[in-house]
């Protein structure tokens, strides 16, 4: 399982759209700096894990999602990250230490390499294919926005194989 962490910001990604001559279309977003980080993990299966919340991920909260990927999929996973300070911090060394280490195995992938995670794929395909042009008024609209865009995007297997195809797994 290729994992990684993104934040989607309130602002909408713009691209370039189709409108009637002379209409030009005008989006109204508010400018904030407001964002949502979301973690997730790709398998080469086409599974998706992910977790949202409204802060940035610290320590606690990558042990909370490597808790969830624990309870969701049986038996022993590998994860490939970044080598993110994070990732590597002492509240994941004592949640490995505290026996999921039997079960979960990371493994950090070469420094400088996104090339090499299949999650930064997704990434770019939420946000320059689902999201684009989407206004979102508040946190609570984004985060269900980007619901509905992550449950789309399970639903296409072909473009989850694209992005491990793209990093030259497939």
């Amino acid at each position: 399982m290729w994992v990684d962490e993104a934040g989607f910001y309130l602002l909408p990604s713009v691209v370039r759209t189709y409108a009637p001559c002379g209409q030009t279309p005008i989006l109204h977003a508010p400018l904030s700096r407001d964002h949502v980080a979301v973690i997730s993990g790709v398998t080469a299966t086409g599974r998706v894990f992910t977790h949202r919340q409204d802060t940035a991920f610290r320590g606690p909260s990558i042990v909370g999602f490597l808790r969830q990927l624990l309870r969701q999929i049986r038996g022993g996973i590998l994860v490939l990250w970044d080598g993110a300070p994070i990732h590597r911090c002492q509240a994941v060394k004592d949640f490995l230490a505290g026996g999921a280490g039997r079960r979960l195995h990371l493994e950090p992938l070469p420094a400088y390499a996104p090339e090499l995670n299949p999650a930064e794929g997704v990434w770019a395909y939420l946000k320059r294919v689902e999201l684009r042009n989407r206004c979102c008024r508040d946190r609570q609209d984004l985060h269900w926005e980007l619901g509905l865009a992550i449950r789309r995007l399970q639903r296409k297997p072909h473009v989850l194989r694209g992005c491990f195809t793209e990093c030259g797994y497939v």
